[in-house]
């Protein structure tokens, strides 16, 4: 992995550099700007070799639903996944539009009608009105956040029937004591939201264009920013 982002072989690894390979993690901008904090130990924009090594472990902490913190650095966690042909460990076998939905048909009916209940508008709910459920959970804001975050999946501030299923679902699994993931695992996806697979890499993951860069924040800016992310 630090020959794919230090191809000069350095012996450092440039924030911009760092910034669009850590992407290809799945995590959002939110846990790797957690994960830039404590690598970069002392705030200069550029990992040395050791801190490079830091911040793959804890993206490797966050996609098994571990704590991004520095107390998870010695558990044992499979390495970290990266969406990227010239990764050495390159998710294969099933194609994620064939696995089948972790959300239950029975479960589905039941947070189908708690969906109807709540009155959408053209098959969306703001998030004003999923709110008051989240909430009702009991469950710790920070998990609540998370969980919304997850279940937008086209990041539209709405949840529709199928994202608000997966919404339900993560709630309940963390009512029972579950981690909520960092990243939606694929089996979570909803089957309409699952992407047909291209040839790999011919999906630009990072934005190519400035003009789209109002949706997804630019992930230098976030990684460079120490100021503390209070939402």
């Amino acid at each position: 992995f630090l020959s794919q982002v230090d191809s000069a072989n350095a012996g450092r690894v440039l924030a911009s550099d760092a910034a669009v390979f850590l992407k290809k993690s799945g995590l959002t901008d939110l846990v790797l700007g957690k994960i830039w904090d404590l690598a970069d130990t002392d705030g200069k924009g550029i990992l040395n070799k050791q801190e490079f090594f830091v911040a793959l472990r804890l993206v490797a902490c966050a996609q098994n639903g571990l704590d991004v913190s520095l107390s998870s650095l010695n558990l044992p966690v499979p390495p970290p996944r990266f969406t990227d042909t010239g990764s050495p460990l390159l998710l294969s076998g099933t194609a994620s539009s064939d696995l089948p939905w972790a959300v239950k048909l029975e479960d589905k009916v039941k947070y189908d009608s708690i969906f109807d209940s709540l009155n959408p508008v053209n098959g969306l709910l703001s998030g004003d009105k999923v709110k008051p459920v989240l909430l009702n959970s009991k469950l710790p804001v920070d998990i609540l956040g998370r969980v919304w975050e997850l279940s937008d999946i086209d990041r539209d501030g709405m949840l529709d029937r199928d994202e608000f299923a997966v919404a339900m679902f993560l709630v309940y699994c963390a009512l029972e004591k579950e981690p909520v993931p960092m990243s939606l695992p694929a089996a979570l996806v909803p089957p309409s939201k699952r992407k047909p697979l291209s040839v790999p890499g011919a999906m630009p993951l990072i934005p190519s264009s400035t003009k789209e860069s109002h949706q997804s924040l630019p992930p230098v800016g976030i990684l460079a920013a120490k100021t503390p992310l209070t939402q």
